[in-house]
């Protein structure tokens, strides 16, 4: 296979999960309720809708405390966006080196959102995402073990 189609399928991969989780981020950075953004598998695991939660006058700060929560991972998911597009673009995953870090990463990354996923949430729509995450993750596995007999 050619070389630069094989790099291509190193590199793209990656930059699509950073692009990715940059405007996820965002989207839970402007949501006016984005606990809502997977409402049917929190309910699940709270065993309690929210209008039922939000009802409690204990509560009655909880919709502030859960913006406030979701906010922050929004912003930590947009940074993360950025760090991988950056590493992405300045690396071009030219090395093996570069390729070997991200890919162990992501590696453990991976393992561990779909161990919560399976555990708290398995009925959340964010599991066919994390699907294409592993899709998107083989891909550039295979093509940088298939790239290494054309490395220096």
């Amino acid at each position: 296979m050619n070389p630069k189609l094989l790099h291509n399928l190193t590199v793209i991969p990656f930059f699509i999960l950073g692009i990715t989780s940059f405007f996820m981020g965002f989207g839970w950075m402007l949501s006016s309720e984005p606990w809502m953004l997977d409402e049917y598998a929190n309910t699940i695991l709270l065993e309690e809708s929210y209008k039922d939660l939000f009802a409690h006058p204990i509560n009655e700060n909880l919709p502030r405390y859960l913006t406030l929560l979701y906010r922050f991972f929004g912003l930590w998911v947009t940074t993360i966006g950025m760090l991988i597009m950056s590493f992405t673009i300045v690396t071009r995953l030219g090395t093996v080196m570069a390729r070997n870090f991200i890919q162990s990463s992501f590696f453990i990354t991976l393992i561990g959102i779909s161990i919560i996923e399976y555990i708290f949430i398995p009925s959340s729509h964010f599991i066919y995402l994390t699907f294409v995450l592993w899709v998107l993750w083989g891909v550039s596995v295979w093509a940088g073990i298939k790239l290494k007999k054309y490395d220096v």
